[in-house]
């Protein structure tokens, strides 16, 4: 391409060459410009593309392998909870309980379920169940054993002990 510019150059120096063959080369490197460019644009475009999925592929893994270890900590967290519960959480334990519970808070794993909340099936497993006149839509009595959630999904939902108002 460059060879045939470089001839016509020096065909144009040594006579006159006709305005037709100047125009079809001139229009000849225009489409092969604008080729080229839009080449490029959609090489850009599928980059911007691949940076913007990855980033977001990044953030579900690392949302996956809090969720993943979370889970995997749930026993040991009741166990931490039952140990408070009945006074037995004391001493350097307490200390490290604490740590592990605010570490996986930092992570945004939080634990829910009291008494008293209405009841969604959604977030609540129920255990048990009896009625009462003294609520109006169905409530949580007891808390068995709380959940454990991310905010993108309840790792295990709270059991529950429900009460539903009479019919």
């Amino acid at each position: 391409m460059i060879a045939e510019a470089e001839a016509a150059a020096a065909a144009g120096q040594q006579e006159a060459a006709p305005a037709g063959v100047a125009e079809q080369l001139a229009a000849e490197r225009l489409e092969e410009l604008q080729r080229a460019n839009a080449a490029y644009y959609n090489l850009e475009q599928q980059y911007s593309a691949y940076v913007k999925r990855s980033k977001t592929e990044a953030g579900a893994a690392h949302d996956r392998g809090v969720a993943s270890v979370a889970e995997a900590l749930i026993p040991v967290l009741d166990d931490i909870e039952l140990a408070r519960q009945h006074g037995d959480l004391t001493g350097p334990f307490a200390s490290i309980a604490e740590k592990l519970e605010g570490t996986l808070n930092r992570f945004g794993v939080e634990r829910y379920g009291a008494v008293g909340e209405e009841f969604d099936p959604a977030v609540h497993e129920a255990l048990m169940h009896s009625h009462s006149a003294d609520v109006s839509v169905a409530t949580v009595q007891m808390v068995l054993q709380p959940g454990y959630r991310t905010a993108e999904r309840v790792l295990r939902a709270a059991r529950v002990a429900v009460v539903d108002p009479e019919a």
